[in-house]
């Protein structure tokens, strides 16, 4: 599972899927930092990483936890 998990740099979209709190309008563009190493359910992260806005620019930091599966690589 360690080589399936996301990267820093690597840059997501994060919506429903990935967690009920990301679904509809409150979807994210997201660039991560790092993958917290912690335990945690089966399936599930905790990813440290920077909101991006429209531009691309980071605009806000943030720790998310979502379903690995959910996620969807944009870059």
């Amino acid at each position: 599972m360690a080589d399936d998990l996301p990267r820093a740099g690597d840059v997501f979209h994060v919506g429903g899927a990935a967690s009920v709190q990301f679904a509809g309008d409150r979807a994210l563009t997201f660039r991560v930092i790092r993958v917290d190493q912690r335990l945690t359910y089966a399936g599930w992260l905790w990813i440290d990483g920077y909101v991006l806005g429209p531009s691309g620019d980071a605009t806000e930091r943030r720790v998310i936890f979502v379903r690995r599966d959910g996620l969807r690589k944009l870059r």
